[in-house]
């Protein structure tokens, strides 16, 4: 079945869009290569951001569970497969271009792997998706049984973990977009554990916004602390400071709090459009 399709085999607008959207940023560095508009280092930095898109096509099939409970559009399912198989290939890429910039020697970037400490754990975050890409499709569902293929595609966290680490140790100096993730992986955890203890209405919500938004800041102001022994308390108050710019912190809860006014907003409309669907009947 082609991608664009749905199990019916009827063209479905919302998968031919995701579809195409998940090209839109192989293409786009593409583009910005053949216009030399890379930098002095051109694959080098095609390498980061090939990785930053990684990490950004994860969380955001993460996201799609999230979303569909959030705004109720159960259609949503129908491409986080698709976006997750995405998320593998985009991976597979950023290695390719690894390897290229090492000048294909495989040896060299086994040895590299293995040696240090941030392409290892990005390694591991790159076969966890390769098993749940090979095993993405129906027929491995029913060879495994529904449960087995559950627990095995519970590994997307672990590897949204290590994606996590992965994109802060690689960030160096400027982990602003790599602590920006991280946030907005805790939000996505946390909204999964409120679900399964049914706690996501408006208080649930309201509180793990609140919770993310802090973690993103004590995470970011303990990867200072430890890793270039700026004062922690420093960075924690630069959260207060909105002259530069707002923090990773602050950009979580306001996306906390954007999901808490959707789904308000999601549950009000119901009523209403009840009342319309009854006065159509």
């Amino acid at each position: 079945m082609m991608p664009w399709r749905d199990r019916a085999g009827r063209l479905s607008p919302l998968k031919l869009a995701v579809f195409v959207a998940l090209f839109v940023p192989a293409v786009w560095v593409w583009w910005l290569w053949m216009g030399d508009q890379l930098g002095p280092r051109p694959l080098n930095e095609a390498i980061h951001e090939i990785g930053r898109w990684t990490a950004r096509i994860l969380l955001l099939s993460l996201a799609i569970t999230p979303l569909r409970g959030v705004l109720r559009w159960g259609e949503l399912m129908l491409v986080r497969r698709m976006v997750g198989v995405a998320a593998f290939f985009y991976v597979v890429l950023h290695l390719a271009l690894y390897a290229a910039d090492e000048n294909w020697h495989l040896g060299k970037v086994a040895s590299e792997i293995v040696l240090r400490f941030y392409l290892t754990i990005g390694f591991a975050a790159l076969l966890i998706l390769l098993a749940l890409a090979v095993t993405s499709f129906d027929r491995a569902i029913k060879a495994m049984g529904g449960a087995r293929w559950r627990r095995l595609h519970s590994a997307v966290y672990g590897a949204g973990v290590l994606a996590m680490i992965h994109a802060i140790l690689q960030s160096k100096v400027d982990t602003s977009e790599a602590m920006l993730m991280t946030g907005l992986f805790v939000w996505l955890m946390g909204w999964r554990v409120l679900k399964a203890r049914e706690w996501t209405g408006f208080a649930g919500l309201l509180s793990l916004a609140v919770f993310a938004a802090l973690a993103t800041a004590c995470i970011e102001a303990g990867w200072y602390a430890f890793g270039t022994g700026v004062d922690a308390t420093r960075v924690l108050a630069a959260n207060l400071d909105v002259s530069f710019g707002l923090r990773p912190a602050l950009w979580v809860g306001i996306a906390g709090l954007a999901v808490v006014l959707a789904a308000q907003l999601r549950r009000l409309s119901g009523p209403r459009r009840r009342r319309q669907a009854l006065a159509t009947t």
